[in-house]
């Protein structure tokens, strides 16, 4: 993992300077090209039902990833335009490339139908690029790790159907491949997990949703929680036989001052059978668990919670917010087996600027801070 430095966080808000100069010019008409473009699309001016899409470039900077450019795709509506009748749908895709020859292409979506009869729930996934493996278990040192280079591939689709209110069920899988893996180990782990030739396994299962959330992005009020199973099994594609059963919680209260907002998250991940080290439940990335690298200890049960307060935006400012969060987990071989002494600790602040007045929108930029060194993230929506 690498350290933030001043010249990153320079760069950043270099990127940035395009908004920053859009929220100087709100109160006159601007002259300026650029800044009639981001008005147009991202301002008041349209009508609330109407959709919203949004092409730009992008700079940023994770653990996983050290520095990269890319090109952003955004797109948010409601089902027939209609913001009464639906929640507000949100489609992402992403392309990257990275110093570390990482490629990559991303896509996440929450699709709505009218009434929110129907709600589509997915996260794609190719990259090609070099991950660091530092082994399994909740206690594998920092400068032990190995190298993996290969190419991944992810598709997780949950389609789920409005049970009743609020509560959806319905059918979901899980596609996940990875490719001629090739280990450098230098002085890394010596023992080499299962799928280390690669694997490819097809995960059937059904998932439980209680959602009151209104806006994906960015939630001010409601609830999100999820029972989550996955079967794995040879004799319907995967290279492995294990079980997959996910819990996840979030809670989002808004203050004495709506402007400001207390989240909270609850996950947990619990495997049985023998799954490929790609698939195993993963402490870090650039939610939950900011600060770490994504992978950073793995093993077959992962639990972890975290808080953040957020001001959506600053009260002196129209467009401008901030959140500071924190959060906490660990991995082990089972829940029984999770000790106190291994939870590792994360916590940061955050920069929030309102791209979508219309939608209540903000891009983030979080730094987050850990026993074992910084991260710094620059994303669209909030991390959870």
């Amino acid at each position: 993992m690498k350290n933030t430095t001043f010249g990153q966080l320079f760069g950043c808000l270099m990127l940035m300077f395009p908004l920053v100069s859009q929220a100087q010019k709100d109160s006159t008409q601007s002259k300026f090209f650029l800044t009639r473009i981001i008005n147009k699309m991202t301002g008041d001016s349209l009508d609330p039902g109407k959709p919203r899409l949004l092409l730009y470039p992008t700079l940023g900077y994770t653990p996983e990833t050290s520095w990269e450019v890319g090109l952003s795709v955004l797109s948010l509506f409601h089902a027939k335009n209609d913001e009464h009748r639906s929640r507000l749908s949100e489609i992402q895709a992403f392309t990257f490339y990275t110093v570390n020859r990482q490629v990559g292409l991303w896509m996440d979506h929450a699709i709505y139908t009218q009434d929110n009869n129907w709600f589509f729930l997915g996260r794609w996934r190719w990259q090609q690029f070099p991950l660091l493996y530092y082994g399994i278990g909740p206690n594998t040192p920092k400068n032990n790790s190995a190298v993996v280079e290969g190419e991944q591939g992810m598709i997780r689709q949950r389609i789920l159907r409005k049970i009743k209110g609020n509560l959806f069920f319905g059918p979901q899988l899980d596609w996940q491949a990875i490719y001629k893996p090739v280990f450098t180990v230098n002085e890394g782990p010596t023992h080499m997990p299962p799928g280390t030739a690669g694997s490819s396994n097809l995960g059937l299962g059904a998932g439980l949703v209680y959602d009151t959330r209104e806006n994906v992005l960015n939630v001010r009020k409601g609830y999100f929680a999820e029972i989550a199973w996955f079967d794995y099994q040879r004799k319907w594609g995967s290279d492995f036989n294990f079980t997959n059963l996910t819990l996840d919680f979030r809670g989002y209260w808004p203050m004495k001052n709506p402007q400001q907002v207390l989240a909270v998250q609850a996950f947990g991940q619990f495997q049985g059978g023998q799954a490929p080290f790609n698939q195993l439940a993963l402490l870090g990335g650039d939610g939950l668990m900011r600060g770490y690298y994504l992978g950073r200890f793995r093993d077959r049960a992962y639990a972890a919670v975290a808080a953040e307060y957020r001001f959506l935006p600053f009260p002196f400012s129209k467009r401008f917010g901030g959140t500071v969060f924190a959060s906490a987990g660990t991995v082990g071989p089972s829940l029984g087996q999770m000790q106190w002494k291994n939870i590792r600790p994360a916590a940061g602040l955050g920069l929030r600027y309102l791209i979508f007045p219309g939608k209540d929108i903000y891009v983030r930029i979080d730094f987050a801070f850990t026993p074992e060194g910084n991260g710094f993230y620059f994303y669209n929506g909030e991390a959870f």
